[in-house]
């Protein structure tokens, strides 16, 4: 595989500098999985091009392979790897470049620290979702992108485009900056990785992301990717990322999943035996908590005769659902940051078509609530459900000031878990809590010390409700405040 890197800054033969390596020399180094070679094919002053070229050793490369290589005997010494820029590429890059991609040259420091005319060319890069995908991830970062596809068969048109790319960026970019953004982004647009991806591979992203990927649009989606969509490291990343530029917190782009394990029924004479009727048939199974948890909401918002309603952290637009099915309910809004629910929202048809005469019914927005947003105004109720525990605590005064204080509905309802119920789950281990994603939960002494705080604060009056079977020693699994205030 290859990696060529050409400037026109003027010496161009500087590059030897920043990258360490002199062009007077062919070097090789050693890799787990081969040998890099780097060498200059052109060295003048007004253009200078160096070329990492990587040569995989099929045999080693089948001692090193990572979770995601093929399992059958034949595709591990047959693939794509050895020709394509992928982590491998990536990864020898690191060994041969450290010092060039921590921005560090002695002798040139002034050239290291300015951004310089560069052009950096790949000609076969394995690329999920094509050349626009290369665009989306290159374009952000003040690259000029040209990806061209790969035909499968030149001879055969007709059979299309194979999934690589032949990729050509441009601009003028501080050379340590475009050698750790393809660090991140080769393994990123191939997604995949020759290697098991560990918890270390955050403090790698971090480090090589220092500078432009926390401000990335699709910074989610590279770490996602980047992280092998292993959600501990990519809350973790998303995490650190946010803390680093003050943005919305990303790890509210959650996957619904489903968070309450079966509760433990001490009087049942087998685990999970449901209980007789009357009649000493099989009575029905019992209603989920979600959908309890749907029903007492919509209850609610029907009490508070909330005709405008906004779901804020909706999802996938479970409650979005039920409302749009009550005619009673005359404006619709579901807000998720999750860009992931949000496409998965509108697979499911829930926004209406919008229409120059009047207002749509139903919408779904992209947004955080740790922002103040005009979009969230207008409404006479709003919905926070299983939603703030979602929310790291030093974000969640955000939280109350954009729901409670600018958005300022008539009515705002919000349930969390009740972290008391904790022990009627079989199989619940002690202290823990019922989803990966939860960054507390409270107990009914908490939950209501906090609602009390931020009714009195922005001049709401609270009532708790439980929802879900009331335990006597242990109150309900979910917990649910209403929040009201006189209409203005």
């Amino acid at each position: 595989m290859l990696l060529t890197i050409t400037t026109t800054a003027s010496p161009a033969s500087d590059l030897g500098f920043l990258l360490h390596k002199h062009p007077d020399r062919v070097q090789e180094f050693g890799q787990s999985f081969g040998t890099a070679h780097v060498f200059y094919p052109e060295a003048g002053e007004d253009r200078c091009t160096a070329a990492l070229l990587l040569e995989v050793d099929p045999v080693a490369l089948v001692r090193t392979r990572g979770k995601g290589t093929p399992d059958f005997s034949l595709g591990q010494y047959v693939n794509d790897r050895p020709y394509a820029a992928s982590s491998l590429l990536a990864s020898a890059m690191a060994g041969t470049f450290r010092t060039a991609m921590r921005g560090r040259c002695d002798l040139r420091p002034e050239l290291a620290a300015r951004p310089i005319p560069l052009e950096i060319a790949l000609p076969a890069l394995p690329c999920r979702g094509g050349p626009k995908q290369a665009e989306r991830f290159f374009a952000p970062l003040g690259w000029e992108v040209d990806a061209a596809p790969v035909p499968l068969d030149p001879g055969f048109p007709e059979w299309g485009d194979s999934r690589y790319v032949t990729l050509r960026l441009t601009g003028e970019v501080r050379l340590a900056d475009a050698l750790n953004q393809l660090y991140v982004l080769l393994p990123v647009l191939d997604d995949a990785k020759h290697y098991w991806v560990a918890s270390d591979e955050v403090d790698k992203l971090i480090r090589a992301g220092e500078g432009w990927l926390a401000g990335h649009p699709d910074r989610a989606a590279i770490t996602r990717r980047y992280l092998a969509n292993r959600r501990v490291l990519v809350r973790a990343a998303l995490g650190r990322l946010a803390d680093a530029d003050g943005a919305p917190e990303d790890e509210l782009d959650r996957d619904p999943l489903e968070e309450e394990p079966a509760p433990v029924d001490p009087s049942a004479a087998e685990p999970g035996a449901p209980e007789p009727d009357a009649e000493g048939g099989a009575a029905p199974p019992p209603m989920p908590l979600a959908e309890r948890r749907i029903r007492a909401v919509l209850e609610t918002l029907h009490a508070e005769h909330a005709g405008r309603v906004i779901d804020l952290g909706c999802g996938t637009g479970k409650l979005v659902t039920r409302l749009r099915q009550e005619p009673r309910f005359t404006k619709i809004t579901g807000v998720d940051v999750s860009y992931r629910a949000i496409q998965i929202a509108h697979r499911r048809k829930l926004p209406d078509a919008h229409d120059a005469d009047r207002e749509a019914r139903v919408e779904i927005l992209q947004g955080a609530l740790t922002y103040t947003d005009e979009r969230f105004r207008g409404y006479d109720a709003a919905v926070l459900m299983e939603v703030i525990e979602h929310v790291d605590p030093p974000r969640l005064g955000a939280v109350e000031r954009v729901v409670f204080g600018d958005a300022r509905p008539r009515v705002v309802v919000v349930t969390t878990p009740n972290r008391e119920y904790n022990v009627r789950y079989e199989g619940l281990a002690p202290g823990a809590m019922r989803h990966p994603d939860h960054r507390f939960e409270w107990t009914r002494a908490e939950f209501e010390e906090w609602a009390g705080r931020v009714a009195a604060a922005f001049g709401y009056q609270v009532r708790y409700a439980g929802v879900g079977d009331d335990d006597a020693e242990v109150g309900a699994p979910t917990q649910m405040g209403v929040f009201t205030r006189e209409a203005a």
